[in-house]
């Protein structure tokens, strides 16, 4: 029988080796989320406001460009055209090349197309050069969500990527007043001001691009700010998560491509770009039509409200999503809470009851992000990661162009915003069923054709 205090001493050492293990995973999360989530989220920042401060540039530009409702829908969606031919080969070269060269590309290409757009003079001009800013950008922002899986484990990926895709909703409370004090304030060498909200706005992507070249490390093995424990710990736990996916899944790029799950992915965030970016392209000219006494700056000030709401709702369900590594529930209620405001805009028009359903509208749909972008990573890696995130993007994203192109032909034959705004609506609430209508584990979807995923 083994004496008393030998069985004391036993489990005191085991106790100190459970805690220095627990110490040194928490450190080194600890030290991961605070070197990478803070640049990310300003890297996505800059990428969002070139993205969509479009919307406030049209409060000036529609009229000196003689922009019809339509022409600017055109404008604003087409983006997604080159967004999503150069999608999936974007992020196959990130994998390849590693992500510090690639994103640092993109950067640098996006900024120079979102500053020269605004020296745009004709209705043509504008429409090439969103394309080209499509082409410029595709990649990135799947190219982030696959870089975040060299680093965090399933079970903190929906809280990482809340954290990151805050920048949504930062870029439009910080963004947004910027944007409409340039529109009231910034008129130099006779150039109109919506022209130097897109130059200004693009100086920012070139900056980053340069840094990032020199700040963003590749993979854990080449983080000069972890210790080699550190280092060595990290990679283990994310080559046993990557292991248990391969025993039961193929890893090529073609599967990624290929998967029924992917494609059912694919469809929901279809449904929920065209409720986002119906709200990013017309929101500033939904606040502008309640009352003609509004300046542009105090349109923004307005504009910033919602997403206040949005970033509290995005920080509370990634980490409620984590705690119960629960991803489908989470997301379908989100969604369901933003299309239900979508539809309430279309009955209310007061200019307090309106501010108050677009920031139920804004929570609802950027609280989804999270756990539904961590979905993926549940069945896919390696390339196939790489590819199936790409497509899911990309195809997803043309929801950004069928969405506003559909709202701006509703405004411009009924001269009012809401019959648009009621079929964003009935779109995200189609994504919300969608989701709940998602296997409940992933091993249960099949690729399209038939086969299981082996």
């Amino acid at each position: 029988m083994e004496p008393l205090a030998s069985r004391e001493h036993t489990e005191a050492i085991a106790g100190r080796l459970a805690g220095s293990a627990d110490s040194l995973e928490t450190r080194t999360i600890q030290k991961v989320q605070i070197r990478l989530i803070p640049f990310l989220f300003l890297l996505y920042v800059v990428a969002m406001v070139d993205r969509i401060n479009i919307g406030f540039a049209a409060l000036t530009m529609n009229k000196d460009l003689r922009l019809s409702s339509q022409q600017y829908s055109i404008a604003a969606g087409i983006f997604f055209i080159g967004y999503f031919l150069f999608e999936v080969p974007s992020n196959l070269i990130l994998h390849k090349v590693g992500a510090r060269v690639w994103i640092a590309r993109i950067l640098l290409s996006w900024g120079l197309v979102a500053s020269l757009t605004g020296l745009v003079e004709t209705v043509h001009q504008l429409y090439a050069a969103r394309v080209l800013l499509g082409f410029a950008e595709a990649g990135y922002f799947p190219g982030i969500v696959l870089y975040m899986t060299y680093w965090f484990r399933q079970r903190e990926q929906a809280r990482a990527l809340s954290l990151f895709l805050t920048g949504y909703a930062v870029t439009n409370i910080v963004g947004a007043p910027v944007s409409g004090f340039i529109l009231d304030h910034v008129d130099w060498l006779g150039m109109g001001s919506w022209r130097w909200l897109l130059i200004l706005e693009g100086i920012p992507a070139v900056v980053l691009g340069i840094l990032t070249r020199f700040i963003l490390p590749n993979r854990p093995s080449e983080a000069e700010f972890l210790t080699t424990e550190e280092k060595e710990w990290l990679k283990k736990e994310l080559d046993q998560e990557e292991q248990q996916k391969l025993q039961q899944r193929r890893h090529s790029a073609w599967q990624g491509l290929t998967n029924g799950r992917v494609w059912h992915l694919v469809a929901i965030y279809f449904g929920i770009m065209i409720g986002a970016y119906t709200m990013s392209f017309f929101m500033p000219k939904l606040v502008q039509s309640l009352s003609s006494k509004y300046s542009n700056s105090l349109i923004g000030y307005l504009v910033m409200i919602p997403y206040l709401a949005a970033l509290g709702g995005m920080i509370l369900v990634g980490r409620s999503s984590d705690r119960r590594m629960e991803r489908r529930h989470h997301a379908a209620s989100a969604l369901l809470v933003g299309g239900m405001g979508f539809l309430s805009l279309t009955a209310m028009h007061s200019p307090v009851v309106t501010i108050v359903l677009l920031s139920l509208l804004m929570a609802g749909y950027c609280s989804a992000l999270s756990p539904f972008w961590a979905m993926p990573n549940e069945f896919l890696t390696g390339f196939s990661a790489a590819s199936g995130i790409a497509v899911i993007n990309s195809f997803g994203n043309l929801g950004g162009f069928f969405g506003p192109s559909v709202v701006g032909f509703i405004t411009q034959k009924t001269g009012a915003f809401y019959g648009g705004l009621a079929f964003a609506g009935i779109c995200m609430l189609l994504a919300a069923i969608l989701v709940w209508l998602l296997p409940h584990r992933a091993t249960e979807a099949k690729p399209a054709g038939g086969q299981e995923n082996r």
